[in-house]
């Protein structure tokens, strides 16, 4: 027997049932020591329109004030020709542009699943966090070359005191915009947006070792701006891997093994539940649906194990942080001496 209850929760909010990061996988050192650590309500479900409007929210927000870093970096760069400052300028630029695929991911997601797309369009932010990872190697490339031709031909920073007030401005917009990603990220689930967050804060700590090279072209070392600009390639490409193994792993289904552990345990304490068999979750933009088996009284009728179904998708709605739906399949117990009631599928089975 199967049960579909397709419903959202988002007209009423669960009570919190302990926390959980909605985005793990992103390991790297840095990331973990300056990255905020979320203790949000987790068991609290945001409406999914509500989510998507909050993450629209994040990158309007994010494109104005990174915008504006840009703007004001690129009129230093035009005055003092300074590689280190031009490699940041492009990387804002080209973090604040990211908000372009994301916002269209997200109007997207609100759309109806349709017949061909029976799951709805939450996949298109999967696909944006894939163009976000394209644009952090892109500007990991340009400022690469950038520094290259720099260093194969040095040359003094102009307007030094100019310089170093941009990089501080560059530091201050780049970490207000990544903790204000990486917040509303964890808390509506999206990986691309925490992806997007990671990729300001490095760009943060990368306006900072502007710094350097314009101290070092202030004490007449010409080669401290185009070596700091390798250092600014070299922290965006540690960026860049974290970032595409986050976004991977979502769109290859990958999910959090705690959260598998938060379900399975949720659904044993369900009354009628016997054991639980096959347990699926997968991400479907900033929401997770979740498809399961339990092992339910052999003499139970059908209402009796409709019921023992809906309670488990009830119980998974609030344990689970983000869970819009459950597909639950009820399998009766087996008798002694009772074939498997799945042998007509066995032959379907792929080895």
């Amino acid at each position: 027997m199967s049960d579909r209850h397709p419903h959202e929760h988002g007209s009423h909010e669960h009570a919190p049932h302990g926390h959980a990061h909605g985005t793990p996988g992103l390991r790297h050192r840095l990331a973990h020591l300056l990255t905020p650590h979320s203790h949000e309500t987790a068991g609290k479900l945001d409406p999914a329109l509500e989510s998507s409007v909050r993450g629209m929210r994040a990158l309007w927000v994010s494109l104005a004030v990174l915008g504006a870093t840009a703007l004001a970096q690129a009129v230093v760069v035009a005055a003092s020709g300074s590689v280190a400052l031009l490699g940041d300028t492009v990387h804002n630029a080209a973090d604040a542009l990211t908000a372009v695929p994301l916002g269209i991911a997200f109007v997207l997601g609100r759309r109806a699943a349709t017949r061909r797309f029976t799951y709805g369009y939450g996949r298109a932010e999967d696909l944006a966090g894939l163009v976000i990872v394209l644009t952090i190697a892109a500007s990991a490339a340009f400022a690469a070359w950038a520094a290259v031709g720099r260093l194969l031909d040095p040359r003094p920073v102009a307007q030094v005191p100019a310089v170093a007030l941009a990089a501080l401005l560059g530091f201050a917009g780049n970490e207000w915009v990544a903790r204000y990603r990486i917040r509303v990220g964890r808390e509506i689930g999206s990986a691309a947006l925490v992806a997007d967050g990671l990729h300001a804060r490095t760009d943060g700590f990368t306006s900072l070792a502007v710094l350097l090279g314009a101290g070092g072209s202030a004490l007449g070392w010409h080669l401290a701006d185009p070596l700091v600009g390798l250092a600014i390639t070299a922290a965006i490409v540690l960026v860049l891997r974290d970032a595409a193994r986050e976004v991977f792993r979502r769109v290859l289904d990958a999910v959090d093994p705690a959260l598998v552990d938060r379900a399975e345990h949720a659904v044993r304490q369900v009354p009628g539940v016997r054991a639980v068999g096959e347990l699926r979750l997968r991400w479907i933009g900033h929401r997770l649906r979740a498809e399961l088996t339990v092992v339910v009284d052999g003499e139970a009728t059908l209402r009796q194990a409709h019921a023992i179904a809906v309670e488990t998708e009830h119980a998974l709605l609030h344990a689970v942080p983000r869970l819009t739906a459950a597909l639950v399949h009820a399998d009766p117990a087996p008798l002694p001496g009772e074939a498997d009631p799945h042998l007509a599928l066995a032959h379907h089975a792929t080895t």
